[in-house]
């Protein structure tokens, strides 16, 4: 286990072995995540279809990235490197069957909401904040802040911008007073969730 900022903030970069707190960690922050909602209505099939969205995206974002979590596990963060956004072939179908046994009749839902986030992503370089998320007994403590706070640092020293999407609207004003500045919104078609998207200029 390596530090990924200073040891004051108890930021860490995970490994294989923290696969498990990640998934639990983040498929508990987003039980009421305004677009997971939209697509798994249903609250305890939310919370099991959960579990299964991030045993399929937590290792194949730490293959395209870092994945970052505070010392207790009480917060998480999966970040795509640059160039790394968007999903290849190879990882699509590495994760199509788990996210069919996940999602079973609401995958139609959930694969509109991925298309219209896909097609609103800019082109370019940057690390992609696929998704950051900390446990409701542990939230509104700023956990969240020190984990983003800690990769545009890595960001910065690169010089290279952030991305993010959010449906959640109070998220808005926490992103912008981490540098983020909203660049495009939208709603997905049928329903569905209103999006930002946001993106941080390298400092």
């Amino acid at each position: 286990m390596t530090n990924h900022a200073n040891q004051a903030d108890q930021i860490l970069e995970a490994c294989d072995d923290d696969r498990p707190a990640l998934v639990e960690t983040l498929a508990q922050a987003f039980q009421t995540d305004p677009a997971l909602s939209w697509i798994l209505p249903e609250p305890d099939l939310r919370a099991r279809a959960l579990r299964g969205l991030f045993r399929a995206l937590v290792p194949a974002d730490m293959r395209a990235g870092v994945a970052l979590r505070g010392a207790d596990d009480e917060s998480a963060s999966l970040w795509r490197a640059p160039g790394r956004a968007h999903s290849g072939s190879l990882e699509f179908l590495r994760t199509v069957l788990p996210l069919v046994a996940a999602f079973g009749t609401a995958l139609p839902r959930g694969l509109k909401v991925q298309g219209s986030i896909d097609a609103h992503r800019p082109p370019g370089r940057f690390w992609y904040l696929h998704y950051v998320g900390v446990r409701p007994a542990h939230q509104g403590k700023g956990h969240g802040g020190r984990l983003i706070r800690a990769q545009t640092a890595r960001a910065d020293a690169e010089g290279l911008p952030c991305w993010l999407e959010t449906a959640t609207p109070h998220n808005v004003p926490l992103y912008e007073r981490l540098g983020f500045v909203a660049q495009v919104e939208w709603d997905v078609p049928g329903g569905g969730p209103h999006f930002w998207g946001m993106m941080r200029p390298a400092a």
